[in-house]
Protein backbone atom coordinates (compact mmCIF):
# COMPACT_ATOMS: atom_id res chain seq x y z
CA UNK A 1 0.00 0.00 0.00
CA UNK A 2 1.39 3.38 -1.07
CA UNK A 3 0.97 6.15 1.53
CA UNK A 4 1.83 9.76 0.64
CA UNK A 5 2.07 12.63 3.14
CA UNK A 6 1.85 15.92 1.28
CA UNK A 7 2.94 18.41 3.94
CA UNK A 8 4.45 16.64 6.90
CA UNK A 9 6.88 19.28 8.14
CA UNK A 10 4.57 21.30 10.41
CA UNK A 11 3.41 18.16 12.22
CA UNK A 12 6.84 16.56 12.32
CA UNK A 13 9.81 18.87 11.73
CA UNK A 14 12.05 16.08 12.98
CA UNK A 15 11.14 15.55 16.63
CA UNK A 16 8.49 12.85 16.02
CA UNK A 17 8.54 9.56 14.12
CA UNK A 18 6.61 8.31 11.09
CA UNK A 19 7.31 4.69 12.06
CA UNK A 20 3.71 4.01 13.05
CA UNK A 21 2.55 4.78 9.52
CA UNK A 22 5.50 2.97 7.95
CA UNK A 23 4.28 -0.23 9.57
CA UNK A 24 1.09 0.09 7.52
CA UNK A 25 2.60 0.65 4.08
CA UNK A 26 5.22 2.24 1.86
CA UNK A 27 5.39 5.84 3.11
CA UNK A 28 6.62 8.89 1.19
CA UNK A 29 6.84 12.09 3.24
CA UNK A 30 6.99 15.49 1.55
CA UNK A 31 7.72 18.45 3.81
CA UNK A 32 5.61 20.72 1.60
CA UNK A 33 3.69 20.38 -1.66
CA UNK A 34 2.60 23.17 -3.99
CA UNK A 35 -0.82 22.95 -5.60
CA UNK A 36 0.86 22.32 -8.95
CA UNK A 37 2.64 19.20 -7.63
CA UNK A 38 -0.25 17.54 -5.77
CA UNK A 39 -1.43 15.29 -8.62
CA UNK A 40 2.07 14.22 -9.61
CA UNK A 41 2.83 13.18 -6.05
CA UNK A 42 -0.38 11.25 -5.31
CA UNK A 43 -1.44 9.89 -8.72
CA UNK A 44 -0.51 6.32 -7.73
CA UNK A 45 -1.24 6.59 -4.00
CA UNK A 46 -3.67 4.40 -2.08
CA UNK A 47 -3.66 6.66 0.97
CA UNK A 48 -3.03 10.42 1.19
CA UNK A 49 -2.48 12.52 4.30
CA UNK A 50 -2.70 16.30 4.12
CA UNK A 51 -2.67 19.11 6.63
CA UNK A 52 -3.17 22.33 4.66
CA UNK A 53 -2.45 21.21 1.07
CA UNK A 54 -5.72 21.30 -0.92
CA UNK A 55 -7.18 18.18 -2.52
CA UNK A 56 -9.55 19.33 -5.24
CA UNK A 57 -12.31 17.41 -6.99
CA UNK A 58 -10.23 17.43 -10.17
CA UNK A 59 -7.22 15.86 -8.48
CA UNK A 60 -9.30 13.31 -6.59
CA UNK A 61 -11.03 12.24 -9.82
CA UNK A 62 -7.69 11.56 -11.52
CA UNK A 63 -6.27 9.24 -8.83
CA UNK A 64 -7.61 5.75 -9.60
CA UNK A 65 -5.93 3.98 -6.67
CA UNK A 66 -6.99 6.44 -3.98
CA UNK A 67 -8.91 4.70 -1.20
CA UNK A 68 -8.52 6.92 1.86
CA UNK A 69 -7.78 10.57 2.69
CA UNK A 70 -6.55 11.53 6.15
CA UNK A 71 -6.53 15.15 7.29
CA UNK A 72 -3.78 15.88 9.81
CA UNK A 73 -5.91 18.50 11.55
CA UNK A 74 -9.43 19.09 12.83
CA UNK A 75 -10.58 21.37 10.02
CA UNK A 76 -11.09 19.63 6.68
CA UNK A 77 -12.20 22.39 4.31
CA UNK A 78 -9.03 21.85 2.23
CA UNK A 79 -10.49 18.57 0.92
CA UNK A 80 -13.40 18.41 -1.54
CA UNK A 81 -15.31 15.95 0.64
CA UNK A 82 -18.23 15.79 -1.80
CA UNK A 83 -15.96 14.62 -4.60
CA UNK A 84 -14.38 12.07 -2.27
CA UNK A 85 -17.79 10.78 -1.22
CA UNK A 86 -18.82 10.36 -4.85
CA UNK A 87 -15.75 8.14 -5.28
CA UNK A 88 -16.55 6.28 -2.03
CA UNK A 89 -13.29 7.56 -0.55
CA UNK A 90 -13.61 8.17 3.20
CA UNK A 91 -12.08 11.34 4.61
CA UNK A 92 -11.03 11.33 8.27
CA UNK A 93 -9.91 14.15 10.54
CA UNK A 94 -8.44 14.48 14.05
CA UNK A 95 -11.26 15.95 16.13
CA UNK A 96 -9.60 16.15 19.57
CA UNK A 97 -5.86 16.39 20.15
CA UNK A 98 -4.91 19.91 21.23
CA UNK A 99 -7.61 20.95 23.70
CA UNK A 100 -5.30 21.64 26.63
CA UNK A 101 -2.57 23.20 24.48
CA UNK A 102 -4.96 25.63 22.78
CA UNK A 103 -6.54 26.66 26.09
CA UNK A 104 -3.07 27.17 27.56
CA UNK A 105 -2.10 29.40 24.64
CA UNK A 106 -5.21 31.54 25.02
CA UNK A 107 -4.20 32.27 28.60
CA UNK A 108 -0.56 32.78 27.56
CA UNK A 109 -1.64 35.51 25.13
CA UNK A 110 -3.75 37.12 27.84
CA UNK A 111 -0.95 37.04 30.40
CA UNK A 112 1.49 38.54 27.91
CA UNK A 113 -0.92 41.44 27.43
CA UNK A 114 -1.21 41.83 31.21
CA UNK A 115 2.52 41.70 32.00
CA UNK A 116 4.51 42.06 28.73
CA UNK A 117 7.02 39.57 30.12
CA UNK A 118 8.85 39.25 26.81
CA UNK A 119 9.21 43.00 26.30
CA UNK A 120 10.38 43.54 29.87
CA UNK A 121 12.93 40.73 29.53
CA UNK A 122 14.25 42.33 26.34
CA UNK A 123 14.48 45.64 28.18
CA UNK A 124 16.54 44.09 30.96
CA UNK A 125 18.86 42.34 28.53
CA UNK A 126 19.39 45.63 26.68
CA UNK A 127 20.70 47.22 29.90
CA UNK A 128 17.69 49.26 30.99
CA UNK A 129 17.55 47.75 34.49
CA UNK A 130 21.29 47.99 35.02
CA UNK A 131 21.11 51.70 34.25
CA UNK A 132 17.84 52.38 36.08
CA UNK A 133 17.78 54.81 39.02
CA UNK A 134 15.14 52.76 40.87
CA UNK A 135 15.10 49.14 41.99
CA UNK A 136 12.28 48.31 39.58
CA UNK A 137 10.38 49.81 36.66
CA UNK A 138 7.72 48.86 34.15
CA UNK A 139 7.31 50.02 30.57
CA UNK A 140 3.65 49.07 30.18
CA UNK A 141 0.57 49.17 32.40
CA UNK A 142 0.32 45.94 34.40
CA UNK A 143 -3.07 44.26 34.81
CA UNK A 144 -4.42 41.99 37.55
CA UNK A 145 -7.06 39.54 36.30
CA UNK A 146 -8.71 38.53 39.57
CA UNK A 147 -12.39 39.57 39.75
CA UNK A 148 -12.47 40.56 36.09
CA UNK A 149 -14.92 38.86 33.73
CA UNK A 150 -13.91 36.66 30.81
CA UNK A 151 -16.52 36.19 28.11
CA UNK A 152 -16.01 32.98 26.15
CA UNK A 153 -17.60 32.72 22.72
CA UNK A 154 -17.81 29.01 21.94
CA UNK A 155 -18.12 26.82 25.01
CA UNK A 156 -16.95 23.44 23.77
CA UNK A 157 -13.97 21.49 25.09
CA UNK A 158 -11.43 24.26 24.46
CA UNK A 159 -13.69 27.00 25.77
CA UNK A 160 -14.38 25.05 28.94
CA UNK A 161 -10.68 24.31 29.49
CA UNK A 162 -9.89 27.99 29.03
CA UNK A 163 -12.59 28.83 31.57
CA UNK A 164 -11.03 26.48 34.16
CA UNK A 165 -7.68 28.23 33.90
CA UNK A 166 -9.28 31.67 34.00
CA UNK A 167 -11.29 30.72 37.08
CA UNK A 168 -8.07 29.56 38.76
CA UNK A 169 -6.79 33.10 38.19
CA UNK A 170 -9.84 34.44 40.01
CA UNK A 171 -11.80 35.51 36.95
CA UNK A 172 -15.55 35.32 36.53
CA UNK A 173 -16.85 33.50 33.45
CA UNK A 174 -19.74 34.27 31.14
CA UNK A 175 -20.17 32.05 28.09
CA UNK A 176 -22.07 32.16 24.83
CA UNK A 177 -22.48 29.15 22.59
CA UNK A 178 -24.40 29.05 19.34
CA UNK A 179 -26.16 25.78 20.18
CA UNK A 180 -26.83 26.15 23.91
CA UNK A 181 -26.70 29.72 25.15
CA UNK A 182 -25.41 30.26 28.66
CA UNK A 183 -25.82 33.98 28.06
CA UNK A 184 -26.88 36.06 25.10
CA UNK A 185 -24.14 37.45 22.89
CA UNK A 186 -25.16 41.00 23.76
CA UNK A 187 -24.97 40.20 27.48
CA UNK A 188 -21.49 38.73 27.06
CA UNK A 189 -20.29 41.72 25.06
CA UNK A 190 -21.56 44.17 27.68
CA UNK A 191 -20.17 42.36 30.73
CA UNK A 192 -16.76 41.12 29.63
CA UNK A 193 -13.40 42.67 30.43
CA UNK A 194 -11.78 39.97 28.29
CA UNK A 195 -13.37 38.18 25.33
CA UNK A 196 -11.86 34.90 24.19
CA UNK A 197 -12.96 33.22 20.96
CA UNK A 198 -13.24 29.43 20.83
CA UNK A 199 -16.00 28.77 18.32
CA UNK A 200 -15.79 26.98 14.97
CA UNK A 201 -15.94 28.95 11.74
CA UNK A 202 -19.50 28.78 10.40
CA UNK A 203 -21.46 31.31 8.33
CA UNK A 204 -23.10 32.34 11.61
CA UNK A 205 -19.75 33.02 13.31
CA UNK A 206 -17.72 34.49 10.45
CA UNK A 207 -16.98 38.10 11.34
CA UNK A 208 -18.66 37.78 14.74
CA UNK A 209 -16.21 40.39 16.00
CA UNK A 210 -16.95 43.46 13.90
CA UNK A 211 -17.61 47.16 14.17
CA UNK A 212 -21.12 46.62 15.56
CA UNK A 213 -20.25 43.98 18.16
CA UNK A 214 -17.15 45.90 19.24
CA UNK A 215 -19.39 48.91 19.80
CA UNK A 216 -21.36 46.87 22.36
CA UNK A 217 -18.22 45.99 24.34
CA UNK A 218 -16.78 47.76 27.35
CA UNK A 219 -14.24 50.46 26.62
CA UNK A 220 -10.78 48.98 27.12
CA UNK A 221 -11.80 45.37 26.50
CA UNK A 222 -9.14 42.75 25.67
CA UNK A 223 -9.80 40.32 22.80
CA UNK A 224 -8.13 36.91 22.47
CA UNK A 225 -8.43 34.74 19.36
CA UNK A 226 -6.66 31.44 18.77
CA UNK A 227 -9.58 29.75 17.07
CA UNK A 228 -10.07 30.95 13.47
CA UNK A 229 -8.89 34.23 12.00
CA UNK A 230 -12.08 34.74 9.97
CA UNK A 231 -14.08 35.19 13.18
CA UNK A 232 -12.78 38.78 13.22
CA UNK A 233 -13.25 41.57 10.72
CA UNK A 234 -9.62 42.60 10.91
CA UNK A 235 -9.91 46.20 9.75
CA UNK A 236 -12.66 46.79 12.33
CA UNK A 237 -10.47 45.37 15.11
CA UNK A 238 -7.47 47.41 13.95
CA UNK A 239 -9.59 50.57 14.02
CA UNK A 240 -10.81 49.75 17.53
CA UNK A 241 -7.27 49.10 18.76
CA UNK A 242 -5.99 52.34 17.30
CA UNK A 243 -8.85 54.34 18.81
CA UNK A 244 -8.43 52.69 22.23
CA UNK A 245 -11.93 51.19 22.28
CA UNK A 246 -10.20 47.81 22.46
CA UNK A 247 -7.23 48.00 24.84
CA UNK A 248 -5.31 45.06 23.36
CA UNK A 249 -5.65 41.92 21.29
CA UNK A 250 -3.79 38.62 21.47
CA UNK A 251 -4.08 36.66 18.23
CA UNK A 252 -2.65 33.33 17.14
CA UNK A 253 -4.68 33.21 13.92
CA UNK A 254 -5.48 35.64 11.10
CA UNK A 255 -7.78 35.51 8.10
CA UNK A 256 -5.07 34.54 5.60
CA UNK A 257 -2.07 32.49 6.69
CA UNK A 258 0.84 33.07 6.47
CA UNK A 259 -0.13 36.62 7.38
CA UNK A 260 -0.10 39.07 4.48
CA UNK A 261 2.17 42.09 4.66
CA UNK A 262 -0.79 44.46 4.31
CA UNK A 263 -2.85 42.97 7.16
CA UNK A 264 -4.03 46.02 9.13
CA UNK A 265 -3.41 44.29 12.45
CA UNK A 266 0.35 44.32 11.87
CA UNK A 267 0.36 48.09 12.42
CA UNK A 268 -2.40 48.27 15.01
CA UNK A 269 -1.66 49.40 18.56
CA UNK A 270 -1.30 46.82 21.34
CA UNK A 271 -1.74 43.81 19.11
CA UNK A 272 0.23 40.63 19.84
CA UNK A 273 0.28 38.17 16.93
CA UNK A 274 1.83 34.70 17.03
CA UNK A 275 2.16 32.36 14.01
CA UNK A 276 -0.66 29.84 14.63
CA UNK A 277 1.24 27.82 17.23
CA UNK A 278 -1.50 26.98 19.75
CA UNK A 279 -1.69 23.40 18.47
CA UNK A 280 2.07 22.89 18.22
CA UNK A 281 3.47 21.68 21.58
CA UNK A 282 5.20 18.34 21.05
CA UNK A 283 2.73 16.55 23.32
CA UNK A 284 -0.18 17.81 21.22
CA UNK A 285 1.47 16.90 17.92
CA UNK A 286 2.28 13.43 19.22
CA UNK A 287 -1.39 12.88 20.02
CA UNK A 288 -2.26 14.07 16.52
CA UNK A 289 0.19 11.57 15.03
CA UNK A 290 -1.20 8.73 17.14
CA UNK A 291 -4.78 9.56 16.15
CA UNK A 292 -3.83 9.72 12.45
CA UNK A 293 -2.31 6.24 12.69
CA UNK A 294 -5.36 4.95 14.55
CA UNK A 295 -7.70 6.43 11.93
CA UNK A 296 -5.89 4.55 9.17
CA UNK A 297 -5.61 1.33 11.16
CA UNK A 298 -9.33 1.23 11.86
CA UNK A 299 -10.10 1.96 8.22
CA UNK A 300 -7.92 -0.96 7.12
CA UNK A 301 -9.77 -3.20 9.59
CA UNK A 302 -13.11 -2.16 8.09
CA UNK A 303 -14.14 -0.22 11.20
CA UNK A 304 -13.32 3.40 10.26
CA UNK A 305 -13.58 6.20 12.83
CA UNK A 306 -13.62 10.01 12.60
CA UNK A 307 -15.05 9.91 9.06
CA UNK A 308 -16.50 13.28 8.09
CA UNK A 309 -18.06 12.45 4.71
Amino acid sequence: MKIVILDGYTLNPGDLSWEGLKKLGDVTVHDRTSVELVYERIKNADVVFTNKTPLSAEVISKCPNLKYIGVLATGYNIVDVKAARERNIPVSNIPVYGTTAVAQMAIALLLEICHHAGAHSNSVHSGDWTNNADWCYWNYPLIELADKTMGIIGYGRIGQNTAKIAEALGMNIVAYDGSSKYASLDELLAKSDVISLHCPLFPSTEGIINRDTIGKMKDGVIIINNSRGQLIVEQDLADALNSGKVYAAGLDVVSSEPIKADNPLLKAKNCIITPHISWAPKESRLRLMDFAIENLETFLKGEPINIIN
